[in-house]
């Protein structure tokens, strides 16, 4: 279970970072930012993969209560344009950024789950599987979890075909189906292949004029 032994080490006040989302065909990364409190730190914090959605949900309430915490968003359009590594730094940073606005200072020390660090000037450490290891990394990994799955099931309402309420928006075989069928919507990522393959067969059936 994720404990507070890293946090210990570093200057406080300590955030832990964690993103979601970098695999999905569609939709935006998030990342989130969280300093714990000194007193109320809420019972069953773990790596986000490991909870059920109800229980993420909970805790991520209790979380925006009881904790200092920035979220960071990077949608489907910028991820084109930086790719999907530069995006999920720069979302990293825009949490931080976000959690210094609610500290209303400077963060003393940052602790990202991986193995590479965001070009910025807070001191860090990168964690390899930080999630299940470090409390506040774990907390960071439940409100980026699921603020992006929230996202995906408002935009599920829009886009009811592609099975985001369930699927949110990785590759699955129905959503991959819906692909093929519909085609892409503006959500989808269009520097990632099985949407690439789709726009261009989009094109390869639009109507041509003679002039």
């Amino acid at each position: 279970m994720p404990n507070l032994k890293h946090e210990k080490r570093c200057l406080a006040p300590v955030a832990g970072v964690d993103e979601a989302g970098r695999g999905p065909l569609a939709g935006p990364v998030v990342a989130a930012a969280v300093i714990l409190p000194p007193k109320g730190i809420p019972r069953g914090l773990n790596d986000s993969k490991k909870l059920p959605a109800a229980e993420r949900a909970r805790l991520c309430g209790l979380l925006h209560q009881r904790a200092c915490l920035g979220i960071g968003v990077v949608e489907a359009d910028e991820i084109d344009t930086l790719n999907i590594y530069w995006a999920t730094m720069k979302a990293m940073t825009l949490a931080v950024e976000a959690l210094e606005r609610c500290l209303g200072g400077r963060v003393g020390h940052v602790l990202v789950d991986g193995n590479r660090l965001p070009k910025w000037s807070f001191a860090a450490t990168a964690i390899i599987g930080g999630d299940a290891i470090s409390l506040s990394i774990a907390a960071a990994s439940i409100v980026a979890k699921h603020t992006r799955d929230t996202i995906m099931a408002a935009h599920a309402e829009a886009h009811p075909q592609y099975g985001w309420h369930s699927n949110k928006g990785y590759g699955s075989p129905d959503h991959l189906r819906a692909l093929r069928e519909h085609g892409p919507t503006p959500l989808h990522r269009r520097s990632f292949r099985p949407v690439a393959e789709a726009f261009a067969a989009t094109e390869s059936f639009a109507p041509h004029t003679i002039g």
